[in-house]
Formats: structure tokens, C-alpha cells, sequence
């Protein structure tokens, strides 16, 4: 069954564009896929003031009869081997009870075209390889594990804290 959703972009410095992005980012962050905690307060208090500083973030909400159920925050990059921009996604989360229904392919769609409208050569993201439900939905939305070449595998994303 589908989710009747709609789908806007936030404004970081509307109150209720931050709280419903806030609930839906700390509803990903207490879920196992998101590590499992909730957002730590001192994220609470910086995280859109500080997205609105980043030249070219952008997240969208999905919402359900008025009610938060999805979000998506990208970050811009840059490929040098394309010498194009490109748009990672840096957050997708859906509320478990619209899971399957269309919510995160409709917030998908939202990053696509506004990444082809900033002339962006690709869209990048990162899932956990026992998140079985995203890759399949990730998959069906056309995306694959990258590699160059096929003989020299495929890329490892990798992090260091600082």
C-alpha cells in the first residue's frame, strides 16, 4: 500500500522545517541503521544553523496527512575525473511504518532532479551492507556499487574520526 505523501524542501530556518527534520534525523539515530543513539543535544542545537551555512546542502522532508515520515539531507561534491558537480546523500531515513511504501523512492526522485538541474554527473550515497531493505530500494532506483574496473574491485568507504 502506498503512502499518500508530499515531498518540500527545508527551510533550516523555519521552526517547524527544523523540528520535523530534527524528529526525523533523531528517529534515524535511535534505529539500528543509524547506530542506534539518539542525536546527541548539542547536534540538536547546531545542526541547521549550521546546514544553512553549507553552500549548496540541501534536504528535503516527506510528509504523510501533515506528519513528518521521511527525510533526505545531501551534501555537494565535486568529481574530478568528470570535472562536474555531483550531490551525495548523506541521510535518507523513512518512519518504519511507511517503510516499502514509496516514501523514500519519492525523496529519491526529489535529490535526482535537482542534481540534474545543477548539471551534478552523479549521486553518491553510503548504506550498511546488512541494510537489505535500502539496498533493494537503492537498486531499484538505479544505483550500484561503484567501481572503476571491474578487475581492480569495487570502492570501500572508509572513515577516520578526528
Amino acid at each position: 500500500m502506498q503512502c499518500n505523501i508530499t515531498v518540500k524542501v527545508v527551510d533550516y530556518l523555519d521552526p517547524s522545517d527544523r523540528q520535523a527534520l530534527l524528529s526525523m534525523l533523531d528517529m534515524y539515530a535511535r534505529d539500528p541503521m543509524g547506530g542506534g543513539d539518539p542525536l546527541p543535544s548539542d547536534t540538536r542545537l547546531r545542526l541547521c544553523d549550521d546546514l544553512a551555512k553549507i553552500p549548496g546542502a540541501i534536504s528535503w522532508l516527506a510528509f504523510k496527512d501533515g506528519q513528518p515520515v521521511g527525510l533526505l539531507n545531501a551534501l555537494p561534491g565535486y568529481s574530478t575525473f568528470k570535472a562536474r558537480p555531483l550531490m551525495n546523500i548523506h541521510d535518507i531515513a523513512v518512519a518504519p511504518e511507511c517503510r516499502g511504501q514509496g516514501v523514500g523512492q519519492s525523496l529519491l526522485k526529489a535529490l535526482e532532479q535537482h542534481a540534474r538541474a545543477l548539471g551534478c554527473c552523479k549521486v553518491t550515497l553510503e548504506v550498511l551492507s546488512g541494510n537489505v531493505q535500502a539496498l533493494r530500494a537503492y537498486t531499484r532506483n538505479g544505483f550500484e556499487q561503484y567501481s572503476l574496473n571491474p578487475e581492480t574491485g569495487q570502492a570501500l568507504f572508509m572513515q577516520k574520526w578526528l
